[in-house]
């Protein structure tokens, strides 16, 4: 670690630093930035400084990222009506009712509303499915607009996404290859909505093939069912290895394994793991949206995230959804979603809490391939100061953002969150914050 404002005698300054914050493995130190990149970590680096945020005792993370979000349904809660029955199925049917609606100027009106809340909340990485199964694209269009606007504060990748079947809707074929010649970057797709369990095998197989011969990264929407014999994900699997995408694909949703036998998923997992698949549970949407046909015990549909990490699978949890057919609730938290993540997977030990905060940073941004992502000299300079001490805490508190940085720029700043109380004679400033 650096621990003074210099380097072999050559003195430094730098444009912003962020003065004594807690790393989130427990240290301390002081992050200097030049530019839009990280020049220096380490304790006590006393360069002069444009601009200085005091981060002291705070947690200092890198950005928050979702690999799993639709931007093209964001903020449209109510139309043209209100999902009556919470299913998925309504949700999609919906959804399909509101497409004809859409405008060029709505869709990146909403996005860019989205972004806005999304930086607020130091979520600077965003994987977004884009419906294909439109012959206007016009959502591809307005979201490729929108990645150019926000591409100097946050990296949005965009899903070519067939919402109604590669091969059930007429044109989707067609129309996913035209969004991946407009610059969509990652091929997706959803086997388990096809007509037959044969025809989603087919659309697997087809899609993954387009991927390897453009290079591209692939995120299907698999198995998003209850039905334990939607098994799209052993497809996947093999066709990864198939055609050497390891390290290149994810599997989303995945929620069909909630109710597998479990030797059947015995078999599984291990393929996974040999494949370099990774998963994305989507916990908030999918503890609403399953179970839906169940009396009680009522399934919750979150897929087996332990058994997973077990296995070395990589995991990131996404958002999903915010106000729209398919989740009617949402704020662009990440903190949210790994709490609600932790509790439906039981994995409360320290070790499994600070796990779950890696699945909404580190290892979500691994699955969607950010190489210039972290904390360290020469990465880029994007960070978020938050009210709590570790990455615990965080989670427990839905900790404050307190200062957000996106390559190298002061983006967003809020002040901590204490409170004056007074009842009984007593009078006290209240912090969530615990220090035991």
């Amino acid at each position: 670690m650096l621990r003074c404002g210099s380097i072999d005698g050559v003195s430094m300054s730098f444009d912003l630093i962020v003065k004594g914050g807690i790393l989130p493995d427990g240290k301390r130190a002081d992050i200097g930035i030049r530019g839009d990149h990280i020049a220096a970590v380490g304790e006590h680096l006393d360069a002069p400084a444009k601009e200085t945020v005091d981060a002291t005792g705070c947690l200092v993370s890198p950005p928050f990222v979702d690999p799993h979000f639709h931007m093209d349904a964001t903020l449209s809660y109510g139309k043209p009506r209100i999902n009556a029955s919470g299913t998925l199925l309504e949700g999609i049917a919906l959804w399909g009712e509101l497409k004809p609606l859409l405008t060029h100027e709505a869709v990146k009106e909403r996005a860019l509303a989205y972004c806005d809340w999304a930086v607020s909340m130091g979520l600077l990485a965003i994987r977004t499915h884009v419906d294909t199964c439109d012959d206007r694209l016009l959502a591809v269009e307005a979201l490729l607009e929108v990645k150019r606007e926000v591409a100097p504060f946050i990296d949005l990748q965009l899903v070519a996404f067939p919402q109604d079947g590669f091969h059930r809707d007429p044109t989707a074929r067609e129309n996913t290859i035209r969004a991946l010649d407009m610059g969509v970057d990652v091929v997706g797709g959803i086997p388990h909505f096809e007509r037959t369990m044969a025809d989603g095998t087919r659309s697997v197989t087809e899609l993954c093939e387009i991927a390897a011969k453009r290079g591209l990264m692939v995120d299907m929407h698999c198995d998003e069912t209850d039905d334990p014999l939607s098994r799209h994900i052993e497809q996947l699997s093999y066709e990864t290895q198939r055609l050497g995408l390891q390290g290149r694909v994810a599997g989303s949703h995945l929620t069909s394994m909630h109710s597998m036998d479990n030797y059947y998923v015995s078999k599984l997992l291990p393929l996974m793991a040999e494949a370099q698949v990774s998963a994305i549970p989507n916990p908030l949407i999918n503890i609403v949206l399953q179970g839906r046909h169940d009396t009680y015990p009522k399934r919750r549909g979150q897929t087996r995230v332990p058994e997973m990490l077990k296995y070395g699978i990589r995991v990131g949890f996404g958002q999903d959804c915010v106000l729209d057919p398919w989740y009617s609730l949402g704020t662009a938290d990440m903190l949210d979603v790994a709490f609600m993540g932790l509790h439906v997977a039981q994995m409360t030990s320290p070790a499994d809490m600070r796990r779950c905060f890696d699945m909404v940073t580190t290892q979500s941004a691994a699955i969607m391939g950010l190489e210039d992502y972290g904390l360290e000299v020469g990465k880029k300079a994007s960070l978020v100061v938050l009210d709590a001490g570790d990455p615990v805490e965080a989670i427990r508190l839905r900790a404050g953002r307190l200062t957000v940085v996106a390559a190298g720029i002061v983006v967003s700043r809020r002040d901590r969150a204490h409170a004056k109380v007074a009842f009984g004679g007593r009078e006290a400033t209240v912090s969530r914050r615990f220090v035991p």
